[in-house]
């Protein structure tokens, strides 16, 4: 091949490589929307918590494992047998909870006996039918009580509340559209959020047979009140 046409191909070649660059490779500005707002409205109440949870614990100790987890198992079957005669379905239901089981060692790091605990809760609508039947579970103690809200009073509320919030937004949105010269306003993209605040459970000091015993006496119940809240939030075009 002879130079002169090298430099003719080579020049053929760039050209081509140019005529191929995409167009897009120039940004385009797009135009950005106007008359846009972001508004967020919100509607809560304080509801009174119907449902009791209480954990009740026990714990054992001994030279080896399988003396302890029969310390276990006795007790908590002990008090499921109690528990099952109040049982009802949504007022009063039993259920076993966390088993553990673990060796003790001393400052040589060797095994120098056994300890473990297991839990059992009871929960429920009927309050009152709870805290006694606690009083009555002598092999177990009380580690936690904990108020929440039952499913369908909560559905109930949130139902009721974020058809408030929906409505304050609505009006808020065309109250601010008016304010800014426009005629109306569509709706762009909308979020709805609702939750329950607080509720979380209250520990219990642990007490011995003999106090639990002496005691004799009902769980006092109190169950107080939760804040459920709606929110709204999201962005309007205002309209001419």
């Amino acid at each position: 091949m002879q130079p002169a046409t090298y430099r003719y191909l080579l020049a053929a070649a760039s050209l081509g490589l140019a005529l191929a660059a995409p167009a897009g490779a120039q940004t385009v500005a797009l135009p950005q929307p106007q008359g846009v707002l972001n508004l967020s409205a919100s509607a809560q109440a304080e509801v009174t918590k119907d449902v009791l949870s209480v954990t009740l614990s026990t714990m054992r100790e001994g030279p080896d494992a399988g003396t302890v987890q029969a310390g276990l198992k006795q007790a908590i079957d002990a008090a499921l047998a109690e528990a099952r005669k109040a049982a009802k379905p949504g007022q009063l239901e039993v259920q076993t909870g966390q088993f553990s089981l673990y060796p003790r060692y001393n400052n040589k790091g060797q095994t120098t006996g056994w300890q473990g605990s297991a839990e059992l809760t009871v929960q429920g609508k009927d309050m009152q039918a709870i805290a006694q039947l606690t009083g009555r579970l002598s092999t177990v103690t009380i580690a936690r009580v904990h108020y929440t809200l039952s499913r369908e009073a909560s559905e109930k509320v949130e139902a009721e509340l974020t058809a408030q919030a929906i409505a304050r937004y609505r009006a808020r949105a065309a109250e601010m559209a008016k304010q800014f010269g426009y005629t109306g306003y569509t709706v762009r993209e909308v979020n709805v959020m609702t939750g329950e605040a607080g509720g979380g459970p209250i520990p219990m000091m642990m007490r011995g047979k003999a106090e639990m015993a002496a005691q004799d006496a009902a769980l006092p119940v109190e169950p107080g009140k939760g804040t459920v809240t709606a929110t709204v939030n999201g962005t309007v075009q205002m309209t001419k």
